[in-house]
């Protein structure tokens, strides 16, 4: 199956990463190779608002305020576990370090500001948890122990098993400092897939023993897409890759055999979303397409500071053609399982920017850190779950500034999640999904407030505070948490599916052996994966996954933090 040219449906992390391999693996010049993509910035996002007003969701929902900036969401690195990233990031020059790779830009600026959070859990009359004490009683434990000690041969017996079926009768667990610090490290909700906890169990074995301080947490040094997009973009731009934008691919052309398993792709029809004109790409027998089949943030909408962001109940581009592929095969998987639940998927996010550091100096005050080392989770003051028990209501994440390489030395940027974006707010009487980017402000001061040490109250400044913000932009995103929705195996198609000629599955949403989603690791391993079968480089040549979870010592200090 080996090929000379490349389509690529997609322009996010794994199918950059398998361009990256195929010309430096496979030898291969940039011009064989051709990306299609609805937009500049996928899930590995940031930017100036402004300049994220035409992309194609957005343009549905237009935003009337467009300043300062957004991210939708925010990546946490750990160099032991996502070592086919850092590979990827040797291979390629920094965008805005002259002379190093975006690896050594990434380590440099990481060890010069190593994370220590000290403020991980924040609840109303008492500050600062000591979230170190994990809280864990004895069923807890022993239904952890059984997730660590189950082999990978085993993992078929979580099949369609929920977080809360697996605890089903220890609803202790739901109201430990543990489970409040892993949902929101990790955007894991209740309703969540058993089987890909099992997976960060054993693939985040080590950072379990150090959860409460975040040590293990490695960050870029600025938002993802300028420290890991962008260098991945100018490299193969660089090389000679095209490009094209303003492109929604709706069908696949298969061609017809009497070997009705044999899946090979012909042809493609796309939109043109600047025209509005369909498309025809013609797939000759020398191409393999590489097809990331689902988006975390496709159908994603932006408010702003006085407008809640829109819902936007389009499936997503990417779901909507894998769906279309799965009506001609039995072995593509279930979209369905992870696109028609938006329920257990859909998370809010803010992204707030400030002409001063007034909220900054007083967010260091409260939690006791600089910026940079946070993510902090502010627990409810009254239960709130369907179980009659308190949890987190909002995290937020205080970077190192600047966040923006074009962000002005007086501003600041912060970003913040809710899990829960139909919970209502403790401080704004409403869905936290209705509110606007005044609102959400609102509701960070109220929680800022109640867990506020004094001597003073963050209160005192609220109206200063108000009056420096830039913007406060909004995003829902109804298939944030998509890739942890509760599963089967058989639910995500394999890298190279059985008797695909030149068809390959990339991204968050395949299946591979011990990798944990939502990661950038997966996501690069699975267009590494692409590219060696392509290229017939021997999969023996992959970066060899660690495996913490078969090393006694790391076993021994979890066995000793459950009981902490």
């Amino acid at each position: 199956m080996i090929k000379h040219k490349a389509i690529m449906i997609g322009a996010g992390l794994a199918n950059m990463a398998a361009a990256v391999y195929l010309i430096q693996e496979g030898h291969w010049h940039g011009d064989q190779i051709t990306f299609y993509s609805l937009d500049d910035h996928g899930s590995n996002d940031g930017a100036p608002a402004a300049d994220t007003a035409d992309e194609y969701w957005n343009k549905v929902h237009p935003m009337e305020n467009t300043k300062g900036y957004v991210a939708r969401g925010g990546r946490m690195l750990n160099y032991r576990t996502y070592v086919d990233l850092m590979d990827l990031l040797s291979r390629i020059p920094s965008a805005t370090e002259p002379g190093l790779t975006a690896e050594e830009d990434t380590r440099q600026f990481d060890a010069q500001h190593r994370t220590f959070d000290k403020a991980r859990l924040m609840e109303g009359g008492i500050g600062i948890i000591q979230a170190g004490h994990l809280g864990l009683n004895n069923k807890d434990r022993l239904l952890l122990t059984k997730l660590i000690m189950m082999p990978d041969s085993e993992e078929e017996k979580l099949d369609n098993v929920s977080i809360a079926d697996y605890f089903k009768d220890d609803p202790h667990m739901f109201q430990t400092n543990f489970w409040y610090m892993w949902e929101t490290t990790f955007a894991f909700r209740i309703e969540s897939s058993a089987q890909e906890l099992r997976r960060y169990m054993h693939m985040m074995i080590y950072e379990f023993t150090q959860i409460e301080h975040l040590v293990g947490v490695n960050r870029t040094r600025y938002n993802q897409f300028e420290s890991i997009m962008l260098p991945l973009i100018n490299y193969l731009k660089d090389q000679g890759c095209r490009i094209i934008l303003n492109r929604r691919v709706t069908d696949f052309e298969f061609k017809d055999t009497t070997m009705t398993d044999e899946i090979t792709v012909t042809g493609l029809n796309m939109l043109n979303t600047e025209t509005g004109k369909t498309e025809h790409v013609d797939v000759d027998d020398d191409t393999a397409v590489f097809f990331t089949n689902g988006s975390i943030t496709d159908s994603a909408t932006q408010g702003d500071f006085d407008h809640p962001a829109a819902e936007n109940m389009d499936q997503g581009a990417a779901a909507g053609l894998w769906k279309q592929a799965t009506e001609h095969f039995y072995n593509l998987g279930n979209p369905d399982k992870f696109f028609a639940d938006r329920a257990a998927s859909e998370w809010v996010s803010f992204t707030l920017t400030t002409k001063d550091h007034l909220l900054l100096n007083e967010i260091e005050r409260i939690t006791t850190q600089l910026p940079g080392n946070a993510l902090n989770s502010f627990l409810s003051t009254q239960p709130i779950t369907a179980l009659g028990q308190k949890d987190v209501m909002m995290s937020i994440v205080v970077h190192h500034q600047p966040h923006f390489t074009t962000q002005k030395p007086n501003e600041t940027v912060l970003w913040g999640y809710f899990l829960y974006p139909r919970r209502y707010g403790e401080f704004v009487n409403k869905p936290y999904i209705k509110m606007t980017g005044k609102e959400m402000a609102l509701e960070l001061i109220g929680q800022l407030a109640k867990v506020d040490p004094g001597p003073g109250n963050i209160r005192d400044h609220q109206d200063a505070i108000m009056a420096s913000i830039i913007n406060n932009i909004p995003v829902y995103m109804p298939y944030a948490s998509a890739l942890f929705n509760n599963r089967a195996k058989v639910d995500r198609p394999e890298v190279i599916p059985a008797h695909s000629t030149n068809l390959a599955f990339t991204g968050e949403f395949v299946e591979q052996p011990f990798q944990m989603v939502f990661t950038e690791q997966s996501a690069v391993r699975s267009g590494e994966i692409a590219a060696y079968n392509f290229t017939g480089i021997p999969m023996s040549h992959l970066v060899q996954t660690p495996r913490y979870d078969k090393d006694i010592k790391t076993l021994m200090q979890a066995t000793k933090k459950m009981f902490e």
